[in-house]
């Protein structure tokens, strides 16, 4: 029986100490978690959370399981609008967007399903926007040293949209740029143009 359920220990319910956590929050901001509405509130975000920040639990090499190719191509290879949700770490509250990732293979590609869900990996765990783009380009980069990494993130974070500054039409844009990608002007500005480029 999983810890989400409780472990009868002794005669008496030892119930999930996450699931505890939130009961006690919703208690101290002014409401009853024992009314109807709110009764299984903790479970379910117990679960919520579990699964968002679930890319704790994931490990690059098993995710990438293998493919990885060996491939005569050193032309860029993109994968644009890789939908990405992710927490923030400052107040708990959801980010979401779009990324961009692309790079210039030597010798290995990475197969195309594995990117997103390497996206995935590092986007469920609590994230700055910034540390999320450099964990996406560095880890391509460590894993098949290709000639370079662009990877962009265009974002919308909940706590500048619900509180503090509310400005609901604010993006946050962020880019990692390794290898040719930093130092050579017409390769990077390729691939923002095919960023920018509409999708038929």
């Amino acid at each position: 029986m999983s810890a989400a359920k409780g472990k009868q220990r002794s005669g008496r319910m030892v119930t999930d100490p996450l699931e505890e956590s939130i009961r006690r929050i919703i208690q101290e901001i002014g409401e009853d978690p024992g009314r109807d509405g709110l009764l299984r509130t903790p479970r379910r975000v117990a679960e919520s959370m579990r699964f968002l920040t679930s890319g704790y639990q994931q490990n690059v090499d098993r995710v990438l399981n293998g493919a990885l190719y060996e491939v005569a191509y050193d032309e860029m290879v993109i994968v644009k609008d890789i939908e990405v949700f992710s927490m923030c770490e400052h107040h708990l509250l959801p980010f979401f967007g779009r990324c961009h990732v692309a790079y210039i293979p030597t010798k290995k590609v990475i197969g195309l399903s594995k990117i997103p869900r390497l996206v995935d990996l590092f986007a469920r765990r609590l994230q700055v926007q910034e540390r999320l783009t450099t964990q996406i380009a560095e880890t391509i980069m460590e894993k098949i040293n290709p000639r370079g990494v662009g990877v962009v993130i265009e974002a919308k974070h909940l706590c500048m949209i619900m509180r503090g500054v509310e400005k609901q039409n604010s993006v946050a844009v962020t880019s990692a740029m390794l290898g040719v990608f930093r130092h050579e002007i017409e390769t990077r500005e390729e691939f923002l143009a095919l960023v920018r480029m509409k999708s038929q």
